[in-house]
């Protein structure tokens, strides 16, 4: 039986949440970031989460289902969350709008001061799209979201990003905000020292050359 691994028994040292319509990209979303590709139509059913690490940090990100009839078990993933990607497609304005409407409210169980991202996918669309959410619209979005919660904390101001899960634009940058924000106070992570200390490691004796 496979030993269970350190990084599975460690508890997470923060947990990030994604919410939003169904068909915005979410699955896609995270697993690029995880992956490091394009994955096509993941549809979520309930919920799943994946575990990443960064640096010596543990990570739970939890993917929510966007259909309203898992509204309730959305709320429940959400709770001690201590930051929200907030997902909208920016061809489609009525994933927008019911961001507010209908998934704000899913946070009231997440921590007080949870940080949220307020996040605009399937930017690769934008070219051929015949509706775009005002990339300020969002961003204002995302001011008032946090400035309810943080008043004038300059470090949580306007999280807002536009992104692309086919090209891999943004995506890695709405993570490292995340992490950095609320794991280093907005600095880089510190480098970690290595596993295997080459000073105390045996170098192989030379061979003899063959004549």
């Amino acid at each position: 039986m496979a030993k269970e691994s350190e990084t599975s028994k460690r508890k997470a040292d923060i947990k990030v949440v994604i919410i939003g319509d169904a068909c915005v990209g979410k699955t896609t979303f995270i697993k690029r970031y995880i992956e490091g590709q394009f994955t096509e139509n993941t549809e979520t059913l309930g919920a799943c989460f994946y575990l990443k690490q960064w640096g010596p940090h543990n990570i739970a990100i939890w993917d929510t289902a966007g259909e309203e009839r898992f509204s309730g078990l959305n709320s429940f993933y959400c709770r001690e969350a201590s930051a929200a990607i907030v997902a909208y497609d920016i061809t489609n304005p009525e994933s927008f709008q019911r961001l507010h409407e209908r998934y704000i409210p899913l946070l009231e169980s997440a921590k007080d001061d949870c940080l949220l991202c307020v996040t605009g996918m399937k930017l690769d669309l934008e070219p051929s799209a015949k509706f775009r959410v005002p990339s300020s619209e969002a961003e204002d979005f995302s001011a008032r979201l946090n400035f309810d919660r943080y008043k004038n904390q300059d470090r949580y101001r306007k999280p807002f990003f536009e992104t692309s899960s086919l090209t891999g634009e943004g995506v890695n940058e709405v993570f490292e905000f995340i992490f950095k924000t609320l794991l280093t106070n907005g600095k880089p992570l510190a480098p970690q020292k290595s596993l295997v200390d080459l000073e105390k490691t045996p170098q192989p004796r030379e061979k003899p050359a063959c004549c």
